[in-house]
């Protein structure tokens, strides 16, 4: 079982920013907070590629932790542009 298969639903839409479609959610921790939780994924069928990442950070709602994940998803994106466009 992932990590994903315990998250809420999420209330922040995914994106999709150039080749690479992001999407946060949220899960609940003991003490009624809340993790945040990234999927990155890129390519279609058996060329696909998808990362989970999930965060240690812990936030005081759901939204609050969907958001965060949305964020570290949009700098993996903006950091693999820039990897990519390195002449080496």
């Amino acid at each position: 079982m992932n990590d994903f298969s315990l998250a809420a639903p999420s209330s922040v839409l995914p994106l999709t920013l150039g080749r690479y479609r992001i999407a946060g959610t949220s899960r609940p921790l003991p003490g009624g907070r809340f993790a945040a939780l990234l999927s990155i994924a890129s390519g279609r069928g058996s060329a696909s590629t998808g990362r989970l990442v999930r965060f240690d950070t812990a936030f005081e709602t759901p939204h609050a932790a969907e958001r965060y994940a949305i964020e570290q998803g949009r700098d993996w994106v903006q950091a693999a542009g820039l990897r990519q466009a390195l002449p080496y």
